[in-house]
């Protein structure tokens, strides 16, 4: 299948113990990615790229598969995608007001995770599996749901003193520890301890941590990247997928979710 590569769609199946199911995602279709574990797969590069955005051809591909236009200007690339305490959609400002009210003039889910390490983030309501996965979280506890986004922002800026905010993607691939769900709890009475007042009306709120069960034959001890940037074919046994990222024999991992905008053909060797 050829087409201008997406991020790959998931679902999950908590019933199942967490289990999730990828799809590769192109603008011409998707295919089930699950069904190819342990199979040779080959990704070739066709050598064009075009903007998620605007679908214009573009030599270069900016902050996950734009135009650079489109990244100096697209409401998706704002300030306050990265520092949503910035934002400012609920005073009817930002780059398109109309997509601010849809997007983030919403209710918010404040949430830790843990993959390696216990982690604060923010994530719409609507986006919270989707989020965690493709962070590639293996358990997750929401901690406090706000009506928009700058105010669930400055509750992750508060919390970013007793939590980190990053995912260290190379410790992330190789962890095999499963769920530290222990660690959750502790995170939880520490935020409910620490929280000012100003913020409590919000918090906690009553729900099951969320289990996240990727599938991976093998977690690798040492992982390296690779991008069309560095070959045109990526070639390999694939042997998981966590994240955004395939796991392919040896090692060798790709970010799918930088390739976003790469026209490629996909195919079994």
């Amino acid at each position: 299948m050829i087409g201008s590569i997406r991020k790959m769609r998931t679902v999950h199946f908590p019933e199942e113990g967490g289990r999730v199911e990828y799809f590769w995602r192109t603008t011409e279709g998707e295919i089930p990615l699950n069904d190819f574990l342990g199979r040779e797969i080959s990704i070739e590069h066709t050598g064009r790229i075009f903007c998620k955005n605007c679908g214009k051809k573009t030599n270069k591909s900016f902050s996950q598969g734009f135009c650079y236009p489109c990244f100096q200007n697209a409401p998706e690339n704002a300030e306050c995608i990265l520092h949503p305490e910035l934002c400012r959609g609920h005073e009817g400002l930002g780059r398109d007001p109309e997509w601010e009210k849809n997007h983030h003039v919403q209710p918010h889910f404040v949430y830790l995770a843990f993959a390696t390490e216990v982690k604060v983030g923010v994530t719409r309501t609507t986006q919270g599996i989707t989020r965690w996965i493709d962070q590639g979280a293996e358990a997750v506890q929401v901690i406090a749901e706000v009506p928009y986004r700058q105010l669930a922002g400055e509750i992750e800026v508060f919390l970013k003193d007793y939590f980190t905010d990053k995912t260290h993607w190379q410790r992330m691939l190789t962890h095999a520890g499963g769920p530290n769900i222990q660690a959750l709890k502790e995170g939880v009475n520490q935020a409910e301890t620490v929280l000012p007042e100003v913020y409590q009306e919000y918090f906690p709120i009553e729900n099951e941590a969320c289990i996240i069960r990727y599938p991976q034959l093998v977690i690798p001890a040492k992982v390296s990247s690779t991008n069309f940037e560095k070959e045109l074919k990526v070639t390999g046994k694939l042997i998981g997928i966590k994240g955004q990222y395939l796991f392919l024999e040896g090692g060798k991992v790709m970010n799918v979710r930088t390739m976003e905008g790469y026209e490629t053909e996909f195919f079994e060797k």
